[in-house]
């Protein structure tokens, strides 16, 4: 069987790109659809984010646990939460400058 790979992400991508290209991976790999079982795959990234970053910390871990990098970690994170974002047709962008708008507003000690 013959890899292929027909995903393109432009130079200097929008969010809307990134989301549009995640979608179109989820299909080329034959990723679930699934959103329960995205989130709880999403939470177990953010577990293995934690413990890369406790690696890279030099805190106690265990030294036969295999643990990518914190920029790998953290890009598994976003993968399967702009996954989750298209499966609720949320576009990030737009969201975060909306949510960005009621932060501005609140008082921050």
């Amino acid at each position: 069987m013959e890899k292929q790979d027909n995903l393109f992400l432009k130079k200097d991508p929008t969010m809307k790109d990134f989301q549009q290209y995640i979608l179109d991976m989820e299909d080329e790999r034959g990723f679930t659809k699934d959103v329960l079982q995205n989130c709880l795959m999403m939470g177990e990234e953010v577990g293995e984010l934690f413990k890369a970053i406790r690696k890279g910390s030099n805190l106690q871990i265990d030294p036969n646990s295999k643990v990518g990098s914190i920029d790998e970690e953290i890009v598994d994170v976003f993968i399967f939460l702009c996954a989750i974002a298209n499966k609720f047709d949320i576009d990030i962008e737009k969201a975060f400058r909306e949510k960005e708008k009621i932060n501005k507003k609140r008082i921050w000690k």
